[in-house]
């Protein structure tokens, strides 16, 4: 592979975890993204200024928002099959009644900071309106936002985040490669101690001589260092350096957002049930959901969009792959997530934000030692 090879580089040029050689599982897709599911794409708007004191509604920020529109956007009015599981529920995701209820959601979703979720959410609907009116005209929308809490290194009571930022997330959503770690949402998350956010992965899985792409999306923000663990090696204990440094109390508020996206065709109740196989994956890595993590998953599938939009007055018809022939889909889940969570930490470098809290990058070159 080359050094352009988006498997082991995102688009600006960071290492991604194949970089290092490390042997995973599965079949990833073309850009091991989340962008490998036809129709899915991801923008993001990154807010990162100033240094020293926290001066609550100056700075610094380290902060963002990350949008994923789930299907192109003069579709985006046709629902997706989806289900939702909150293993830990000391966090926000918007919206979440409406896919318990009916097994659907339409519009983007937002991930951000703890206090940015409504903003999010609310401008969501002003973009909306603006690029697919036809969609608010005669209804209502319920858009998703999540959040996982940044207020470690960003100035998050000073509502940084804004309409215009989640517009211009919206607005500039690609597919293909993305940029991973400190970018959109992520920009002042942590995990196990080390500085992380944004990743992605996804798997190809082959059924009945058909592919079908499963793509996962996390913003990582969780974890204690001594339970950090890669392709099976508790190796926290061997990193207690570099170390966090804080200048301020760090409160643990960590969590993880994870979303689930393939264009396999399955119904609402498989869909919660891959969402459900979201914290095997956080648990590969070290992950065991903590009291103040806030680990909740959304899984989607683009197939099946006009029994999705369930158009009145006729029978709606879908297709779905029985549940006895799920498990190579929770393979893909588990492997993507751990993956996309490995990747948050090494496409990072160190940063120093409010009050010069530090949080260190995962050191490349112990990285490559252990693994090689």
């Amino acid at each position: 592979m080359s050094s352009h090879d988006p498997h082991l580089r995102t688009p600006s040029g960071k290492p991604r975890l194949r970089a290092f050689g490390i042997a995973l599982d599965g079949t990833p897709g073309r850009f091991n993204a989340i962008t490998d599911v036809p129709g899915v794409s991801v923008g993001y708007t990154t807010l990162i200024s100033g240094e020293g004191p926290l001066r609550v509604g100056k700075g610094p920020v380290r902060t963002g928002v990350t949008a994923i529109l789930p299907r192109p956007v003069q579709e985006l009015a046709t629902p997706v099959f989806a289900g939702v599981f909150s293993q830990n529920g000391n966090g926000e995701l918007t919206g979440t009644h409406i896919i318990e209820e009916t097994g659907a959601f339409n519009f983007p979703v937002t991930i951000t900071n703890t206090h940015s979720c409504g903003v999010t959410r609310d401008a969501t609907l002003r973009w909306m309106h603006k690029v697919l009116p036809v969609a608010l005209d005669t209804g209502w929308g319920l858009p998703l936002a999540a959040e996982t809490y940044d207020g470690f290194l960003n100035d998050i009571n000073g509502h940084h985040v804004g309409a215009d930022h989640v517009a211009a997330a919206l607005d500039n959503a690609t597919g293909g490669a993305i940029e991973e770690g400190s970018v959109g949402g992520g920009a002042g998350m942590i995990t196990f101690g080390f500085k992380a956010g944004s990743g992605t992965a996804s798997r190809v899985v082959e059924w009945q001589d058909r592919r079908y792409t499963l793509g996962v999306f996390v913003q990582s923000n969780f974890g204690q260092r001594r339970n950090f663990t890669i392709r099976g090696r508790r190796i926290g204990s061997e990193l207690v350096d570099p170390a966090i440094r804080e200048a301020t109390a760090r409160a643990e508020k960590g969590s993880i957002i994870a979303v689930v996206a393939t264009d396999a065709p399955f119904l609402p109740h498989q869909m919660k049930r891959l969402s459900r196989r979201v914290p095997l994956g956080i648990a590969m890595t070290g992950g065991y959901g903590y009291h103040s993590s806030g680990d909740i998953f959304l899984a989607f599938s683009t197939a099946n969009p006009e029994a999705a939009l369930g158009a009145s007055g006729r029978i709606g018809r879908a297709e779905f792959i029985p549940d006895v022939d799920i498990d190579p889909f929770f393979d893909a889940v588990v492997q993507g997530v751990e993956e996309a969570i490995l990747n948050a930490l090494v496409a990072n470098e160190d940063m120093t934000g409010r009050d010069g809290n530090f949080v260190p990058a995962l050191p490349k070159e112990w990285l490559k030692e252990k693994f090689r």
